[in-house]
């Protein structure tokens, strides 16, 4: 959600700030602007909308200057509109700032700021910040800074100008990311890699209420009480081609594209053909820490969640540990119950999602053991769990998760193993049979995207639905309940998820002629009953789509569609039944026209509650 881009260097800066603010564009946004110091003070530009209205009016009239920050918001106070776009600044724009995150208290600082003179020209939170850096400013713009801070309550990364320092941009970050790149040709702020690796591979990743001082030379970073700190560099490993089309007319094929290779990279460092071992490096439970636990929490946040849901199932299943699974929002709010015999699992793709670090900091106040599943190395979320596993998908640029969701599947599968494995509950011939099939899911996902011309013309004849439901039971049920939340992300067409028993107790009352219900049918053991479940909603006039396995053909005397999966273990196939779903979705999408990468009103990380 939002996207900052700060430079101090020897070039224009209106420019690298520009292409940086396009390589966050995947972040979602409704408005952008810039501000470029020079040497007759700080000038603004801001416009609603996309990133093309900023360059028309750019280039209508460029602002010569080599230190600038731009910003795309994503509305949280007040409606999109040039007045509410950053950069916001001071009465006499000496002072301008940019800022990601909710400032929790802003309202009470907004009277009293009013008290004291201040007018207020927008909705937003991010204006009080402005003010209240013009209020502390004597003459030293980090002081200023932190006067500010310790004012504000609640989330923020902020990058900060001003016109009587003409050479510094200052940053800090608290529960916001944000990364300072290091380059050749000057320095760099942003909310993530991309922004700056066009420039640099080489970042210093903020911690909270750390302070940057950067300079076209220099980069200084203190804590809250001008304490010199000492930071490593991290050096990034992939580079500017991965977050690139690379031909794809979108993000969202290129990466649903990608899934093998990212099931198998992730697979591979940990699994072994000739090793009886799962090999989790950064994640030491044995048997005595695990024999201690009797509950574990698994917490996330929509396409993560519905991993948390498989998550619950597995380790119940394979470890005989009791799971709750939780969506983050909610977590911290119903007071659970967690102590030191607690296990506590966050997933998250950014690191940095701001309900389920919430929910990871809560369970570490009351004593719990954390895991972190995460893809992005030296998040925050990385950076404060016990242990951590990295998911290795690489850069995910669509809002709609496809590569990240899949090798998020595969870190459950992975980590629930090696639960029942410590635990004791997995036979040699049990885990060789699960090594197996693991690693034959890469080619497996292969297969499935050889028939995605089909499932194109199944999404052409379907894409006019008004409603679709999906359905299915035990981990075909999650894998509906994820098949149904991407439909809805991009095509915008109604969608709910249904345990298939669940029907005749209420939402059955929904079918009508032409509903489209999409039946998961992979588990063997419950094919039968959901057979039954599609029956029922057929004699309802609704038009089924199928996803099954192969060799159960006679589920086309009820469906009018069906695609075929690959065989394999039947607790697998909750992997290889999301691949046609997540096509099914895109090309729907792709069909009625939509931006399927930059779907309406959703963000790629969610770093505000």
């Amino acid at each position: 959600m939002c996207g900052i881009v700060g430079y101090v260097g020897k070039k224009q800066a209106d420019s690298i700030l520009i292409e940086g603010l396009k390589k966050l564009e995947y972040r979602g946004y409704d408005s952008s602007g810039i501000a470029i110091h020079n040497l007759s003070g700080i000038k603004i530009i801001k416009t609603n909308g996309r990133i093309k209205n900023l360059e028309q009016r750019i280039s209508e009239k460029r602002i010569e200057g080599c230190l600038g920050i731009a910003h795309t918001r994503w509305a949280t106070h007040g409606k999109p509109s040039d007045e509410n776009s950053h950069p916001h600044s001071n009465k006499s724009s000496t002072i301008a700032v940019v800022h990601n995150g909710i400032i929790e208290n802003y309202m009470e600082l907004k009277e009293k700021l009013k008290e004291q003179g201040y007018e207020f020209i927008s909705e937003t939170d991010t204006e009080v910040v402005a003010h209240l850096l013009d209020l502390h400013y004597k003459g030293n713009i980090v002081d200023a800074l932190i006067g500010t801070i310790k004012e504000l309550k609640g989330s923020y990364a902020l990058g900060v100008l001003c016109k009587d320092e003409p050479d510094k941009l200052i940053s800090v970050r608290k529960d916001s990311p944000l990364i300072i790149g290091i380059g050749k040709e000057g320095n760099f702020i942003a909310s993530d890699i991309p922004a700056v690796l066009e420039h640099t591979k080489d970042l210093y990743l903020l911690s909270d209420n750390e302070i940057a001082i950067i300079t076209e030379q220099n980069i200084e970073i203190i804590d809250i009480n001008k304490n010199k700190v000492d930071k490593e560099i991290f050096k990034v490993t992939w580079d500017l081609v991965s977050a690139e089309k690379a031909g794809y007319e979108h993000f969202m094929l290129k990466e649903i594209e990608e899934q093998p290779k990212v099931v198998k990279d992730t697979l591979y460092q940990r699994l072994k053909p000739d090793s009886n071992k799962i090999n989790l490096d950064e994640i030491n439970l044995d048997k005595e820490v695990l024999d201690k636990i009797n509950k574990i929490y698994m917490v996330a946040c929509g396409t993560a969640y519905n991993v948390v849901v498989v998550g619950k199932y597995l380790i119940e299943r394979l470890a005989r540990i009791p799971v709750v699974a939780e969506v983050a929002s909610e977590f911290r709010y119903r007071d659970p119950i967690i102590d030191s015999d607690t296990l506590v699992i966050v997933i998250s793709q950014s690191g940095e999602t701001a309900d389920t670090l919430a929910a990871l900091r809560l369970a570490k106040e009351h004593g719990a053991r954390t895991i972190g599943i995460v893809n992005v190395v030296g998040s925050t979320i990385a950076r404060e769990c016990d242990d951590i596993f990295y998911t290795l998908a690489g850069p995910e640029i669509a809002v709609a998760s496809t590569k990240a969701y899949s090798a998020q599947l595969i870190a459950m599968y992975l980590v629930s193993c090696y639960i029942a494995m410590q635990k004791g509950y997995i036979s040699d011939e049990e885990f060789t049979m699960f090594r197996n099939s693991l690693l034959n899911i890469s080619d497996n996902i292969k297969q499935i995207l050889k028939d995605e011309n089909k499932i194109k013309e199944i999404s052409n004849k379907y894409k006019e639905c008004s409603n679709v439901f999906y359905i299915g039971r035990g981990l075909d049920y999650a894998v509906a309940k994820e098949g149904s939340l991407k439909l809805k992300e991009i095509t915008y067409i109604h969608s709910e998820a249904y345990e298939a028993g669940e029907l005749k107790h209420g939402p059955i009352a929904l079918i009508h002629d032409n509903t489209l219900v999409v039946g998961i049918a992979t588990d063997e053991n419950l094919f039968e009953k959901t057979m039954n479940n599609l029956k029922e909603v057929k004699a309802r006039g609704a038009k089924i789509l199928a996803i099954t396995i192969l060799g159960k053909e006679e589920i086309m005397d009820v469906a009018d569609d069906v695609i075929y999966l690959p065989k394999t273990e039947w607790i697998f196939t909750s992997i290889l039944a999301n691949i046609p779903q997540q096509l099914i979705a895109y090309y729907m999408s792709v069909l009625l026209g939509h931006d399927v990468d930059k779907p309406r009103n959703l963000a790629k990380s969610v770093t505000v509650e």
